[in-house]
């Protein structure tokens, strides 16, 4: 098993619902949950790139709305 230095986002206080990020030795990107963190979603640099370029842009606003 892989052990990876996880690293929780700057905008997540104290409190749950922390969204941790770990780079993978094959480049991988590794996302987890505080609460759930034996659930991890593996995706590529250039795809997190994408999406969070979505969400900066308000793409996914209509989900929340």
């Amino acid at each position: 098993m892989e052990r990876l230095n996880w690293q929780k986002s700057s905008y997540s206080s104290e409190s749950a619902n922390c969204i941790y990020l770990a780079a993978a030795p094959d480049r991988a990107i590794k996302l987890r949950e505080s609460d759930d963190p034996g659930t991890i979603i593996t995706t590529t640099p250039d795809a997190l790139r994408g999406f969070l370029g979505g969400v900066k842009a308000g793409e996914f606003d209509h989900l929340t709305a």
